[in-house]
């Protein structure tokens, strides 16, 4: 069966709340040996998209977006559970602080971000949406991740986030931090990332997860910055 009759089929029982057709798709899928990390990046990531563009253009109704989203929390959160117990993958020694915009939706796409990174070896913390800047500010100076990834995030956030990233390099408190944005609206607004003065960002999971793998391994001078998809690599940390 072709990606997109798949991908399909999933979207018309999470929009009409039939959890047990849903639960079967996914259940086929597993026998069929597709992987948690496939089921995520090609089942499930794909038909998120769907559901959230169809809302965002009034072509699906709050009941149905619901009622989607809600489900597909459930099969994500198994599905997850099945990836990080089946991972083999080395501790790559990078903490990401990671955070999302307000919706539901928002939190669902953040949340298979985070548990593909989580997989791939990273140290991850996830804080979810609808959270004060300062906060986020805070949190960064204190513990001073390798990144701080804001990953589908809405419209509405974006000038806290654009004080947010401008005040992080006036203050130089956190001088080996990348910023890291993703999907949400900068997956709609080209050149955006660029614009709020992103160091590195990534259209889908996948890609973030590879474009950090390769950060883990590359370190260049401390002066050497670019964004969007010409990324900052990270500069390395001086000894103590």
């Amino acid at each position: 069966m072709s990606v997109e009759i798949l991908t399909e089929r999933l979207f018309e029982a999470l929009i009409s709340g039939n959890r047990a057709q849903a639960r079967q798709i996914v259940e086929e899928q597993a026998a069929n040996n597709v992987t948690p990390e496939l089921m995520l990046t090609d089942l499930f990531w794909p038909t998120y998209e769907m559901i959230e563009k169809l809302h965002r253009e009034d072509k699906l109704s709050n009941m149905a977006h619901n009622m989607a989203t809600r489900l597909m929390r459930v099969l994500v959160d198994q599905c997850s559970r099945e990836l990080l117990e089946a991972s083999d993958a080395a501790p790559v020694g990078r903490t990401i602080f990671a955070c999302c915009g307000p919706s539901e939706g928002s939190e669902l796409g953040g949340q298979m971000a985070v548990d593909l990174l989580e997989a791939a070896g990273f140290t991850v913390r996830f804080a979810g949406g609808s959270l004060p800047m300062d906060e986020v500010r805070e949190i960064v100076h204190q513990t001073q991740p390798d990144a701080l990834l804001m990953f589908c995030s809405e419209p509405c956030d974006l000038p806290d986030i654009r004080v947010l990233i401008d005040t992080l390099h006036e203050i130089g408190a956190c001088p080996h931090t990348q910023i890291v944005v993703g999907g949400g609206v900068f997956n709609r607004a080209e050149g955006l990332a660029e614009e709020i003065g992103a160091d590195l960002w990534a259209a889908h999971p996948l890609e973030l997860v590879d474009s950090l793998i390769d950060e883990s391994d590359i370190r260049a001078t401390p002066d050497q910055r670019t964004v969007g998809r010409t990324r900052k690599t990270a500069p390395a940390k001086k000894a103590a």
